[in-house]
């Protein structure tokens, strides 16, 4: 599993995908969460400003992300 430390109390979705590296683009960010292609906590999430917190798993393309 892939550790992603932020400094915030919490991130969006969005934001997450392109701070993590998954998504180069704010419009890939959206088009993945649109198509249902992104898990948070195992389940599929379809809301780009969903916030995140320490704990939180994401999943995309069978690769995990917990958020520390």
């Amino acid at each position: 599993m892939n550790k992603v430390e932020i400094s915030t109390e919490f991130i969006k979705l969005d934001a997450f995908l392109k701070w993590s590296g998954i998504a180069s683009l704010g419009s890939e960010a959206k088009m993945y969460i649109q198509d249902g292609l992104v898990k948070v906590n195992s389940e599929v999430c379809l809301q780009r400003g969903k916030k995140l917190k320490l704990g939180d798993i994401i999943e995309f393309e069978n690769e995990k992300f917990e958020i520390v």
